[in-house]
């Protein structure tokens, strides 16, 4: 059940259902894992609260102004899923798509089943459980007009370093799914598939990891898998300059609250990389392996000194580093993002690796934020030798809901 809502209020979401389907998607199904739900839950054992201390029982409020998911505190498992709409699929449509993802969302979110959940035990670890919804130019023009469509949101422009594959890239709908135990994330990602089924078919699948929950101090920047930490300086979610730089605040009314959203599957050289000696490593990233600090520093959050010279000159920094490229002179170029490491099978025959970095930025304006900074990594930028971008996705994110609304009902 989602925060504000009671066991006596349960047949309102089986009315909605039924409503929305006219009985035939829920049927006998959603009256029977409702059924198992409450029989499930109905009682507490010692071995129940006992579990209540676990890590797995943490949920993350669903409803509010903004999406889940975004600035939360990044989970250890993600999944990302695009989806095209099916020809059918109009305005009225998608809002009932949107009501039924909504509503069995906030239920996993708080640890419980989604409504015609087959196993409905496996949605009682919610392990901190957030799914957040994107939508692409597609959709957004189905749902209410050209129009509608912020100027930002589209392809982003050829970058030289590009070597983009339609396989990851594209969409009409985004689903990113997240949590501490990837049996959480499972279990989310299909019964939430299940829902769009009749309204938009998979396009694209892309799965993340960091460390394991648990394993290292909460706040600990995570490293990617060239073994560098990776994304110190960011955005703090809660600031003034967050607020203005993430959240949206003009143009499309739909969108106050929202955000729009970047996905950039970056191809990391594993094979390559480990013919590069520590410091060249460190020099085309600018920062210290060991912790992170940047070059001119002993910390990992000591500010960077991008004047300082060695004893013949250079900077001791050098302009061609990662660091370097990624850092704007204009404070209103800067962007929020988190990461994720993918590790998938090799090509045999090929290397040893297949792996890289999901990198997700969010910015109030994809092409006035993001767009300079990943141009100016793509003229100059050392790692460009080591890392590819192959595949590319912008999405708008709308704001949050309240627990009488869904996501997108600014939209419609």
């Amino acid at each position: 059940m989602t925060p504000d809502t009671t066991p006596d209020e349960a047949p309102r979401g089986v009315s909605r259902r039924h409503l929305l389907f006219g009985g035939a998607a829920a049927g006998l199904g959603a009256a029977g894992a409702i059924g198992l739900s409450y029989t499930a839950r109905g009682t507490t054992s010692t071995a129940e609260t006992a579990n209540a201390k676990l890590s797995g029982a943490e949920t993350i409020p669903f409803y509010g102004t903004h999406q889940a998911g975004i600035d939360t505190a990044p989970q250890a498992h993600a999944v990302y899923y695009a989806l095209d709409l099916l020809p059918g699929t109009d305005a009225a449509a998608l809002r009932r798509m949107m009501q039924v993802l909504t509503d069995d969302a906030a239920r996993l979110s708080q640890g419980d089943a989604a409504l015609a959940d087959s196993e409905p035990e496996l949605a009682y670890v919610p392990a901190r459980l957030t799914v957040t919804f994107g939508f692409g130019p597609g959709l957004v023009t189905r749902a209410a007009g050209a129009g509608a469509v912020p100027s930002w949101l589209g392809p982003l422009p050829a970058f030289s370093v590009d070597r983009l594959d339609p396989a990851y890239g594209d969409g009409d709908l985004l689903m990113h799914i997240a949590a501490d135990d990837p049996m959480t994330v499972a279990h989310a990602a299909r019964m939430l598939l299940k829902d769009t089924r009749s309204f938009a078919t998979l396009r694209w699948t892309q799965t993340g990891f960091r460390r394991a929950s648990g394993s290292e101090l909460k706040g600990t920047t995570m490293r990617n898998l060239f073994g560098q930490v990776d994304g110190t300086v960011n955005l703090e979610p809660g600031t003034a300059d967050f607020d203005k730089l993430v959240w949206r605040n003009t143009g499309q009314a739909w969108m106050a609250g929202g955000t729009g959203f970047v996905l950039r599957r970056i191809s990391m050289d594993l094979d390559k990389w480990d013919k590069l000696d520590r410091s060249g490593r460190e020099q085309s990233v600018g920062r210290t392996l060991s912790n992170g600090a940047p070059l001119t520093g002993v910390n990992e959050h000591d500010e960077a000194d991008f004047e300082a010279k060695t004893p013949i000159g250079f900077p001791v920094i050098p302009e061609f580093s990662h660091m370097r490229r990624a850092r704007s002179d204009n404070p209103d170029e800067r962007i929020f993002r988190r990461a994720y490491n993918y590790d998938d099978a090799p090509t045999p025959g090929s290397s040893v690796s297949n792996s890289g970095l999901l990198f997700v930025s969010y910015q109030a304006d994809v092409t006035t934020q993001f767009v300079p900074l990943q141009q100016r990594l793509s003229d100059l930028d050392l790692l460009n030798e080591w890392i590819t971008p192959v595949g590319s996705a912008v999405f708008a994110m709308p704001p949050g809901c309240t627990s009488s609304g869904y996501i997108g009902d600014t939209l419609f």
